[in-house]
């Protein structure tokens, strides 16, 4: 069993607390170690989990195997109907153009479809799908509920089984499927099928909300926004569109104005706005709309924008493909220094681009395209010259539609195509190494005893002045330390012995405490025990009224008898808190339990909550607080 904190630190404590021993690598440069978070599946309220359009479906002549073309024309196959295969490179059959016949249509414009040998027995499907016995006189609404459909909207083919002429595949807006008992029952065939549609990033985990991204045609929408929540385990989650509805409409009221779509638009930054047309058209504001400038650009649509967020005089822009012309490279992104009164061309390969994230300080850009994320350093503080592009490896072969960056500008996020969204170590961070606490990859005040992770170092010794501070655990970019509960005054400064020698670290700010609960930094799901089963709570196992919960945290200061940091807390009687630590669930307060050093390991503490008697169900948000100090929210789930 392990019994210290690693890399990741808290994922890899809390695994190693509940018993599994995993060694959290980091992400390197040369192969990105991307994590995947969630899968290509969105729950609509349907028949079934829902996925992106697909618009063909048809069996194979003995009926073993089930094919399906994506809207993206990707084909994939199943022979089990639990796991899809990808096709690189297969034939569609062409489309059964020609109905069968029927006495009547159950609706206009529905497509029929005869099994073989079954005589008057017909399917039909559009808006909904149906089934006549009587060669189509009579039609039954296989698919209706409360005047929507349980398969979505939008169909677009039907397969029959040659087997079994009950057994009918469907495709449409959101996906597959299949029913083996003649449409009296449902079921979604999309567990493992890549198809996701292309999305842009709309926020990133923080606090009790997990990443929010902007997908095309979800439940017959022109967009929806969908969340995995932390803790989550089975499916994208409709969330709230009011932000993403109002920028659609901006983009319409301007599209009206200029006379061609208005395709990339920014929220203002102080008076400044960004838009960018479909005709690659650049128009800026810098007096909240009143005035416009406008660039032309010899590129595609306008894709998105990267504003600084200190500086909106500072920006890039990317843009799609446009038809060649002989002699001609289109331009795909963009760079301006004061406002879009000059751009100039970075010279990104001929590749469409779709996103673009950037970090001022160090120059770093990142560019989604059609294949994959380049990234390059250029000169954000003038109109310097750009490096040589490099393409990121490590992620699924598929167009990259987003790319984004954290706060701290230390993990890289990009959605991929059919597949979802990823995240990895921004690779200029090996460059600048930073440190953020450990719970959450945030840069925080330290504080004694804290668990603190160093990004872009494999650290092999640290000091703090002249006091060693214990290293517990060195990947190839990413190590984890902790603080010396004697500590001295109000800033850190760190000096590392790295592979690229001696450096001091940025300082950070020394509170005497700096409390912190761990999350998962990809979904921002918290770790969360269940006292009784010591197992984690999330969206599936979820906490009950009067039940207790242990929180694993990091900097809540210092600890009775005194102990020494680096050293894993005895397994009987581990020292406890010498500060009171409050608890509060939906900012109402619940008792605190217990609060100690995790017994058995390094630098964690502990804090045990009872639940309330009486205790609303669903997601609450939970924090705990010191000394006026507050952690971070996360999302607990409750039920009855």
């Amino acid at each position: 069993m392990c019994k210290s904190a690693t890399p990741r630190g808290g994922i890899v404590a809390f695994l190693a607390l509940t018993g599994t021993c995993v060694w959290g690598q980091a992400p390197s440069a040369a192969a990105a170690g991307w994590s995947h978070l969630g899968n290509a599946l969105v729950d609509l309220s349907l028949a079934g989990l829902a996925t992106g359009p697909v618009s063909r479906v048809w069996y194979a002549q003995d009926g073993g195997a089930l094919f399906a073309a994506t809207a993206s024309g990707r084909v994939f196959q199943t022979n089990d109907f639990d796991t899809w295969q990808a096709l690189p490179g297969a034939v569609i059959p062409p489309a059964q153009l020609q109905s069968a016949a029927a006495r009547r249509l159950p609706e206009s414009g529905a497509a029929v479809r005869a099994p073989l040998g079954q005589g008057s027995v017909l399917y039909a499907f559009g808006a909904f799908v149906y089934s006549s016995q009587d060669g189509g006189f009579n039609w039954n609404n296989l698919t209706g509920y409360k005047s929507e459909s349980i398969v979505g909207p939008n169909l677009s083919d039907m397969a029959i089984s040659p087997r079994n002429p009950g057994e009918i595949v469907v495709a449409g807006a959101v996906g597959v499927f299949r029913s083996v008992d003649g449409g009296k029952s449902w079921a979604g065939l999309n567990q493992g099928l890549p198809n996701l549609p292309a999305a842009k990033i709309r926020s990133l985990p923080q606090g009790d909300q997990g990443v929010q991204v902007e997908i095309s045609g979800a439940a017959g929408r022109e967009s929806s926004v969908i969340e995995w929540p932390p803790g989550e385990k089975q499916a994208w989650r409709m969330a709230d569109s009011a932000a993403a509805n109002v920028e659609r409409r901006l983009r319409e009221v301007f599209s009206q104005n200029r006379g061609a779509l208005v395709t990339a638009i920014t929220p203002l930054h102080g008076d400044t706005i960004y838009t960018g047309m479909s005709d690659g058209r650049i128009s800026v504001s810098t007096d909240a709309g009143r005035n416009w400038q406008t660039f032309a650009a010899n590129g595609g649509a306008v894709e998105g924008f990267w504003v600084d967020p200190k500086d909106p005089r500072v920006a890039l822009a990317v843009l799609g493909s446009k038809p060649q012309q002989p002699g001609i490279a289109s331009i795909h992104i963009l760079r301006t220094e004061n406002a879009g009164t000059f751009w100039d061309d970075l010279k990104l390969p001929d590749i469409a681009a779709h996103g673009v994230a950037a970090s001022r300080s160090s120059g770093a850009v990142y560019v989604a395209t059609d294949q994959g994320i380049f990234y390059t350093k250029a000169d954000l503080n003038g109109l310097g010259p750009t490096g040589p592009w490099q393409r990121m490896s490590g992620l699924p072969d598929g167009a990259v539609s987003d790319v984004r960056l954290d706060d701290g500008e230390n993990q890289l996020w990009a959605m991929v195509e059919g597949f979802g969204v990823y995240s990895t170590l921004a690779p200029h961070r090996l460059e600048d190494p930073r440190v953020v606490s450990a719970a959450d990859m945030v840069a925080r005040a330290a504080a004694p005893g804290a668990l603190m992770s160093i990004l872009g170092a494999k650290v092999a010794a640290a000091k703090a002045g002249d006091i060693s501070v214990p290293v517990l655990a060195a990947g190839d970019d990413e190590s984890q330390i902790q603080i010396p509960f004697n500590a001295p005054g109000s800033t850190l400064s760190l000096s590392i012995d790295s592979a690229n020698g001696q450096r001091v670290l940025p300082a950070v700010p020394l509170e005497p405490v700096s409390p912190a609960i761990f999350v998962d930094p990809r979904d921002g799901a918290p770790l969360l025990l269940d006292a009784s089963t010591r197992t984690l709570l999330d969206a599936m196992n979820q906490a009950h009224s009067r039940s207790r919960i242990q929180i694993l945290a990091t900097g809540l200061g210092p600890v009775s008898p005194d102990w020494p940091a680096g050293m894993a807390a005895p397994l009987e009687n581990p020292p406890r808190l010498v500060r009171t630590v409050r608890a509060m669930l939906d900012r109402m307060p619940v008792d605190v339990t217990s609060a100690k050093l995790a017994p058995g390991y390094t630098g964690l503490y502990l804090v045990e909550i009872e639940l309330p008697k009486i205790v609303n169900y669903g997601p609450a948000q939970l924090s705990i607080e010191v000394d006026g100090h507050v952690s971070n929210s996360v999302r607990v789930y409750i039920g009855p």
